[in-house]
């Protein structure tokens, strides 16, 4: 299957999986051998229908965290900032509850997710150009989960903190930083951090299904103190323009050079163990255990979820945006096109016979900042009953109904997955401590503390 073949069946697929899974609106484009494809499907918002095109605005989320990388690799190159100083060493008034973290938390801590503090902190500081400064002030009162460096956790706040850094050194709000060190070196025209930009362009608007209906989510705006871990808005052919760069030698398009190829690299190389077979770089994960090493990122705001892959070797970049909370759905539909043309080939999951008195060791209460998780061994299964605690993208969110529980099966002795109808691919991991018991839950990328 070549690039265009491929593009043709992901458009047949969503044709598809759009109506079954009722997702409002979808982007998506690949880059191939020197050829970019990107297609819009559907529309913006069901309150007010504009279609979706290649140029139409999505938040991306977390992708954003990649932008934020990249600012901080430039930054590294000029002497301004080095990966492993301490933090305080450029914010001499930071402090977190643990001294420990207050005295040697880095910047390789914040864009390796290992800070071991709460990740999902959503404190709303205004829409000031002081947001991140009173953001990182209040980020003293905040809880920490494991001591610093020990267990990868995914961490918002980290970004936001590493924001502030960026705001400090530069001498600019977080905002124009990057519009100097990222987007305007890499010709991103199109990417935007303040919805007054947005605004002026057809963009997507999240969704949450309800009875089997769409409603538009509110609030669209991501709080300001945030952006740094997931403020931006981009286009489909936006972030295969961005996919590009990180595809290259650190040079833009214009022959600009923007980043040393050893930087770049840099980021993408494998280091420190993340969750199941994923490892971290720098702002990026990646994973090679079944194909090609792929570098990646996904994004989630308030019902717009993404997902963007490279793979280096291939030259090959894959971006979805959609403005529905369900693109796991339609990237399960388009898993065999996209494995085909990969060479990955799909190892489906195979449970193993867990005695039902050695499940009882996983059973308890697991809690974090936006949802708490409920084992329970029922007729010889383990259950997982999760309860949404609201909080995103605000604390005056609130939850969603609890879903209905599922069946776990054991793919190791510590490593599950969901054994209901499509979703083997959701897995998650059990943590031990110390003392050889389950102390941690690693579900959704976020650490779990057993109650």
């Amino acid at each position: 299957m070549d690039a265009e073949a491929l593009f043709r069946r992901l458009g047949e697929v969503l044709n598809e999986s759009m109506p079954k899974h009722q997702v409002p609106g979808v982007a998506v484009g690949i880059f191939c051998d020197g050829n970019e494809f990107v297609r819009g499907f559907g529309v913006t918002s069901v309150d007010n229908p504009l279609p979706v095109d290649e140029n139409t605005l999505f938040q991306i989320g977390s992708n954003t965290k990649t932008h934020t990388g990249t600012a901080v690799m430039r930054l590294v190159e000029v002497g301004k900032l080095k990966l492993d100083e301490p933090i305080r060493t450029y914010l001499p008034n930071f402090k977190m509850r643990d001294p420990e973290v207050t005295a040697h938390l880095t910047m390789r801590h914040l864009l390796t997710h290992m800070g071991g503090f709460l990740g999902d902190y959503f404190e709303d500081t205004g829409n000031g150009d002081d947001a991140l400064e009173k953001y990182v002030g209040a980020m003293a009162t905040i809880e920490q989960l494991t001591p610093l460096g020990a267990l990868w956790s995914y961490c918002n706040s980290g970004f936001s903190l590493a924001g502030r850094v960026i705001e400090v050194v530069t001498g600019k709000v977080y905002e124009q930083a990057m519009l100097e060190l990222v987007l305007k070196p890499l010709g991103l025209k199109r990417s935007y951090f303040f919805p007054t930009d947005v605004m002026l362009h057809r963009f997507a608007v999240g969704h949450t299904l309800i009875d089997g209906k769409n409603y538009v989510l509110r609030p669209w705006q991501l709080l300001r103190s945030n952006w740094a871990a997931g403020g931006i808005s981009a286009s489909a052919k936006e972030m295969l323009k961005y996919a590009r760069f990180h595809l290259g030698n650190g040079t833009a398009e214009d022959g600009t050079r923007v980043l040393s190829a050893e930087s770049l690299q840099a980021m993408q190389t494998p280091g420190i163990r993340a969750q199941m077979d994923t490892k971290m770089g720098i702002s990026w994960m990646t994973a090679d255990h079944d194909g090609p090493k792929r570098v990646f990122h996904g994004g989630g705001t308030h019902g717009q979820i993404s997902a963007f892959i490279l793979v280096p070797e291939l030259k090959f970049a894959f971006v979805m945006l959609t403005n529905s909370w369900v693109l796991g759905d339609l990237m399960r539909d388009a898993d065999d096109p996209m494995r085909e043309f990969l060479g990955m080939p799909y190892k489906k999951p195979e449970p193993i016979a867990m005695a039902s008195e050695n499940l009882a060791q996983y059973e308890g209460r697991f809690v974090a900042a936006l949802d708490n998780i409920e084992l329970k061994v029922d007729n010889g299964e383990l259950m997982m009953h999760v309860t949404p605690k609201g909080g995103f993208p605000n604390k005056k969110v609130r939850a969603a109904p609890p879903p209905p529980p599922v069946k776990l099966g054991f793919i190791t002795k510590d490593r599950i997955c969901v054994v209901d109808g499509k979703r083997n691919d959701i897995q998650g991991e059990f943590l031990r401590g110390a003392d050889g018991k389950v102390a941690h839950f690693r579900m959704g990328a976020r650490i779990h503390p057993r109650q």
